[in-house]
């Protein structure tokens, strides 16, 4: 679960696209990692924006049922409590390590309704993190991470949504979000 995930491409006979499933991030949270991003993830390898992956790769046809989930959950749930605890090291990148189980109880509602739809790497409980750096060299990497270490102090994130995304072989393609309900808690 390192770093961004690895997708076959979609099925070349039906132009179906795996579905990766991501949480997102308040605005301005949003605008801090795509800012590291930009500026420590390889150029030609970045054609993503910063995110929190909790499935890699439902199939294209659970699309329409995982709409309906995920605007259910939606709409019951407030935003999750999350914090960025930890810079840590991906082997060849960097990433923000995230303690939310909210967030996991949310995901585990997803999974459990896709039980017979996930992959392996889809059926373990995720490392929730947000990768930074990716595809780099060790000594990058570490220097990287001694650099945000140094100034690091944990902090509450705003987990604002859910959204879904076909991913087509480049950049991922949105299929739909939406924004939790309710109060915010803080964590």
């Amino acid at each position: 679960m390192k770093g961004d995930p690895v997708i076959p491409p979609p099925d070349r006979v039906s132009g179906a696209a795996p579905i990766i499933v991501t949480a997102t991030m308040g605005a301005a949270d949003q605008r801090v990692f795509d800012a590291l991003r930009t500026a420590h993830f390889p150029p030609e390898r970045n054609h993503l924006a910063a995110h929190i992956t909790l499935f890699h790769q439902l199939p294209p046809s659970a699309l329409a049922e995982l709409k309906g989930l995920i605007r259910a959950i939606a709409a019951d749930t407030p935003p999750p409590p999350a914090r960025l605890i930890a810079v840590y090291s991906l082997g060849s990148g960097t990433a923000f390590r995230i303690d939310s189980p909210e967030l996991l109880e949310i995901r585990a509602r997803i999974a459990d309704r896709f039980a017979g739809m996930l992959t392996a790497q889809d059926r373990g409980t995720p490392r929730l993190h947000i990768t930074v750096q990716n595809k780099v060299t060790t000594y990058a990497a570490h220097a990287l991470q001694a650099d945000l270490a140094r100034d690091f102090r944990p902090r509450p994130l705003m987990i604002s949504g859910l959204a879904a995304h076909h991913y087509r072989g480049g950049p991922w393609e949105n299929a739909f979000a939406r924004n939790f309900g309710g109060p915010r808690r803080v964590y």
